[in-house]
């Protein structure tokens, strides 16, 4: 398997270069896909299961190193469908390397995104900058690794992390090439969603799902994969909320439901969203909506 990315960068600046703590760098790094569907990066390297060295570590540091000099890639970790990524060592400090195939526009919105919430207090993955500032090169980004555990789902902190998040980006704009679950009441794709290539029952169903469950609340940011494997405890008890591939402009209730009407729309997203890149997984979850 060959290095995914070429030699381009994409520039957005960071207020500072490293988020610290009393005890120790405390920026989260962004893990694999949902506690659902694959096991979290963070949570294998908790749990100390590491893949073998590949021979593409080396290839990833000949790539990357005059970005990061020091940059030391040791193993793969498990992924999402469009994340790879690695833990290693810059400067003796222990990283995580990942990589996303998402669009320069739509990691750029990411990386404000991330920005933002820290500002706001909100803890969050904060980029490592290369040397010249860059925070993004071919799609590979940086983070310092944080030790924590996983809350549990009703864990008040997560919870309240979630809500901070809602309140902090009310207007926020929607995530490039994505859409919300209210926008394709009446439009077939967006994001990773394309309601043309499933059956016309089946998108009925997600429609009248995402439609039973709508409130007059403001959109916002969400999430998108909130699940406990992408959430940290670290050292002073604080929630830091992982990995927002999935996070786009939507209604909050697709992170924190309060009744059956919006679990199921939520079932309904996660359905349409994993349609195409994980087909088996969501086939497998639509007996549970046409009940």
């Amino acid at each position: 398997m060959g290095v995914p990315g070429q030699a381009s960068r994409l520039t957005v600046r960071p207020s500072s270069r490293w988020l610290t703590t009393a005890s120790t760098s405390t920026v989260a790094c962004p893990a694999g896909r949902s506690c659902r569907r694959a096991v979290s990066a963070l949570a294998v390297m908790h749990h100390g299961h590491m893949r073998e060295r590949s021979s593409d570590s080396a290839q990833l540091e000949e790539l990357l190193s005059s970005s990061w000099p020091g940059l030391k890639v040791s193993d793969r970790m498990s992924g999402g469908a469009r994340t790879e990524v690695w833990s290693g060592f810059l400067r003796d400090r222990a990283i995580v390397l990942r990589y996303s195939s998402r669009s320069d526009d739509s990691r750029t919105w990411e990386w404000n995104l991330l920005e933002r919430l820290t500002v706001a207090g909100i803890r969050v993955p904060r980029l490592v900058p290369t040397t010249d500032g860059v925070l993004d090169v071919s799609g590979w980004h940086v983070y310092p690794y944080v030790e924590g555990r996983e809350p549990d789902a009703d864990d008040p902190r997560l919870l309240g992390t979630l809500r901070a998040v809602h309140a902090e980006t009310v207007g926020w704009p929607q995530r490039p090439r994505s859409v919300s679950a209210s926008t394709l009441l009446t439009s077939n794709s967006g994001g990773d969603v394309d309601l043309t290539r499933m059956p016309t029952d089946l998108v009925e169903a997600l429609r009248d799902a995402w439609r039973s469950a709508m409130d007059t609340h403001p959109s916002s940011v969400v999430h998108g994969d909130c699940g406990p494997r992408n959430a940290l405890i670290d050292a002073e008890g604080r929630c830091v909320l992982i990995d927002w591939d999935e996070a786009r402009v939507d209604a909050p209730l697709f992170d924190l439901p309060t009744n059956d009407l919006e679990r199921r729309a939520g079932l309904a997203w996660e359905i349409a969203t994993c349609w195409c890149t994980e087909p088996s997984y969501a086939r497998s979850l639509v007996g549970q909506l046409m009940r």
